[in-house]
């Protein structure tokens, strides 16, 4: 008996720490992994973005679309320009965000003054001709 209590002992800490349970629910074939939740965002910011209009604050935009995924902050002349680049196309199946799946918003002294293709935003308020 004492031998049995004893590999008792030392099995059952064992068993519990090797033991687990893995649940996975699938409802109706709707998977909500990590891809669904991104294409989830990225159709959201289309939504969201496809409201805004011209001359709106910067602060504005930024509670009604979030944290942006990329953000660019610089000095022209006098005029203090921030760019927000969100999410709303995928392009690379890599998982990774890049400015060219991103919608750009820019503003000037905290005034949006145009949005457009994150990838072909250029520093001076310029947009890569195509």
């Amino acid at each position: 008996m004492k031998k049995s209590l004893i590999a008792l002992l030392i099995a059952a800490p064992l068993a519990m720490t090797i033991s687990g349970c893995v649940i996975k629910i699938n409802d109706d074939g709707i998977d909500h992994g990590f891809i669904s939740d991104s294409e989830d965002r990225t159709y959201n910011n289309r939504k969201k973005i496809a409201k805004v209009q011209l001359g709106s604050s910067f602060m504005d935009m930024q509670e009604k679309l979030g944290v942006a995924d990329f953000s660019e902050t610089y000095t022209e002349g006098e005029d203090t320009v921030r760019v927000l680049y969100y999410r709303t196309q995928r392009k690379h199946k890599d998982g990774l965000t890049t400015k060219d799946e991103c919608t750009f918003l820019q503003f000037i002294n905290g005034q949006l003054v145009q949005t457009g293709n994150g990838g072909d935003y250029l520093k001076n308020g310029k947009v890569k001709a195509n």
